[in-house]
């Protein structure tokens, strides 16, 4: 029997949930489970806030949000869903920061990477400014923060303070052009 081994295994899983996702909550979801969401009122928003920011719950909390856009207090919301994913990150900045090192360190070893980084000067462009501003890109899109969060973390220069205000920041934007996407 021929074994592959999945150069990124992570990274694969995370698109099969994405998949699963699109699949289960894409029209396939009757009326009755939709009020649920619904009458989980700021709790779900919450909830799905903390979801939004890992990996493999990204998806559902994004279909959670759409699904929460058709309701009222859109406002209410998305600074509540804020929130939830500020608690999520802080959990990633903290204590999980290293689940994709593994795989961010086999990405620094692609050819591409290297030869931006042979160069003293670009090398510096990159970790200083292209990082943090891809982190801030994906901590605001559906996209697993674990990434973005690790990619601040590069930097040691970023306190956790600040970067509390940038992920609270962030997350909000991204839930509330789902909730708007969703009404």
């Amino acid at each position: 029997m021929l074994k592959r081994k999945i150069k990124y295994p992570k990274f694969s899983l995370l698109l099969i949930t994405y998949i699963l996702t699109a699949f289960i909550f894409g029209g396939f979801l009757n009326e009755e489970m939709k009020n649920s969401i619904l009458d989980l009122h700021y709790l779900g928003a919450f909830i799905a806030g903390v979801m939004f920011t890992y990996s493999f719950t990204a998806g559902v909390a994004t279909a959670v949000f759409l699904i929460i856009g058709q309701g009222n207090n859109l406002i209410a919301f998305g600074l509540i869903g804020g929130l939830g994913a500020l608690m999520g990150d802080l959990v990633i900045f903290k204590v999980l920061r290293g689940y994709f090192k593994e795989e961010i360190d086999k990405l620094g070893q692609e050819k591409i990477i290297k030869a931006l980084g042979q160069n003293a000067r670009t090398a510096a462009v990159l970790k200083h400014y292209v990082l943090p501003i891809l982190g801030a890109i994906i901590i605001a899109s559906p996209l697993p923060d674990e990434l973005g969060v690790s990619l601040f973390a590069m930097d040691k220069v970023i306190k956790p303070k600040f970067f509390s205000v940038m992920s609270y920041l962030l997350n909000t934007a991204g839930i509330f052009v789902i909730l708007f996407i969703g009404r």
